[in-house]
């Protein structure tokens, strides 16, 4: 990725600071993109990238300021945009916020930091911590000495600081799973998968190495085995941390992590998924009258887990009135504002089946135009799980400090997208 230059503009196309790192694109054709810009959004043809001769504009809008990168040469959009929302994320965290006014009044330090954070076109330093310990909003000098860039920007760990203490040494790590689950009317399963992140909190002293180590049902290379009770990986995403060539090899992640909180890595399943809670609704409608739903309710995982939360949103007629619920577990709710009934369950063991019947009248008037049939939508988290069957089979912390680190790991699995089409 080569950027030829770098510019923020106002809502008018007047250029507020600009960055040439090339000087192979002039600084006149950036007059030509707000025009540009107004006559593909009349079209109807605007996109995140727009070309006039040779010259290529990438730009993204924050609030009243247009940020606005120009090239000629061929280069990973992806990364691109990447590095322009992430230059966006420094000067949010060095300002508070990004605006006009914010860009003027703070244009040497603004300057300053695109000096940093690109050489000659390519990306150099973009994150912000590491950033602020060297420039600062106090005259944006050094804080003693002669200058030098800090620690982190001469190793290769940019992500981490070094001469990090804790007085009690701890990580922690969520598996955390939402299922996306789509069933038709006729019971058929249309669209399953899980989508997961493992998330961590580092408190951890001076620049530990970690590796952790997966159960070995985590197949993440397809033809790897044919073992039925493995499950398959997929659209895997990784913390720049990670050491990626020792994962391919012995399956291993290993990383020295940043300080605080932040996503390890992402993932995808969609074999052999498990709904966990299961509905099942009957509409009874007696013409010009009333209607009766019969909905029940499953818990289709372990005895010794619980699902918490549980919600259960059925839609109705938008003209149903007097309703009335029964149930044994839990309570019914009435919404007519969102055209639906919502039952309640705080806490369901697994195995457990509960049912619920409304009674609903309806207007003697039917309408015009039959109403579509929305879908059932379902809400739920149960602890303690990850419904991939993803467990971390080991944890060891290695820093040349020698001291004792603590982890602790959770897991939890919850509804995505979770509906069931009556």
């Amino acid at each position: 990725m080569a950027f030829s230059a770098i510019y923020f503009l106002d809502n008018k196309g007047q250029v507020l600071i600009s960055r040439n790192y090339r000087g192979d694109v002039e600084m006149s054709m950036i007059e030509n993109f707000m025009p540009l810009l107004l006559s593909k959004e009349e079209d109807g043809s605007l996109n995140p990238i727009l070309k006039q001769g040779k010259v290529y504009f990438l730009w993204i809008k924050y609030k009243n300021v247009y940020m606005v990168c120009t090239m000629k040469r061929n280069t990973n959009i992806s990364l691109s945009f990447s590095f322009l929302f992430k230059v966006k994320q420094i000067f949010i965290e060095y300002f508070g916020d990004l605006e006009q006014e914010s860009i003027r009044d703070n244009f040497i330090l603004m300057y300053e930091l695109l000096d940093e954070i690109m050489d000659f076109g390519y990306p150099q330093i973009t994150e912000a911590t590491i950033l602020q310990e060297y420039i600062t909003q106090e005259g944006y000098k050094l804080k003693q000495g002669a200058p030098r860039p800090p620690a982190a920007v001469t190793n290769a760990v940019s992500w981490r600081s070094e001469g990090i203490k804790y007085r009690k040494n701890e990580l922690f790590m969520d598996i955390i799973e939402s299922i996306n689950f789509l069933v038709n009317a006729r019971g058929s399963v249309v669209h399953s998968e899980i989508l997961g992140q493992i998330l961590m909190n580092s408190y951890l002293s001076g620049m530990p190495e970690i590796s952790l180590c997966f159960n070995d049902n985590a197949l993440f290379n397809q033809n790897q085995t044919e073992n039925i009770n493995v499950v398959d990986f997929e659209d895997i995403k990784f913390h720049s941390c990670v050491r990626l060539s020792r994962f391919e090899n012995e399956r291993v992640i290993s990383f020295i992590p940043p300080d605080k909180d932040f996503e390890l890595m992402s993932y995808r399943v969609t074999s052999r998924v498990k709904p966990f809670l299961m509905v099942e609704a009957a509409v009874q409608r007696y013409t010009h009258s009333r209607m009766e739903i019969t909905a029940k309710v499953k818990g289709q995982f372990k005895e010794r887990l619980t699902a918490t939360d549980v919600a259960i949103i059925i839609p109705v007629p938008s003209d149903a009135s007097s309703p009335k619920f029964s149930t044994a577990k839990g309570c019914v709710e009435w919404a007519p504002e969102d055209s639906a009934i919502i039952w309640f369950i705080n806490s369901m063991k697994g195995g457990k089946e509960f049912t619920m019947k409304a009674h609903l009248g309806l207007p003697s008037v039917e309408a015009e135009e039959p109403e579509g049939k929305p879908p059932i939508r379902v809400k739920f988290k149960i602890q303690y799980i990850a419904a991939s069957g993803l467990q971390i089979k080991y944890v060891r912390v290695i820093e040349k400090c020698v001291y004792e680190a603590t982890s602790w790991v959770r897991c939890l699995t919850k509804s995505g997208d979770f509906q069931i089409r009556i």
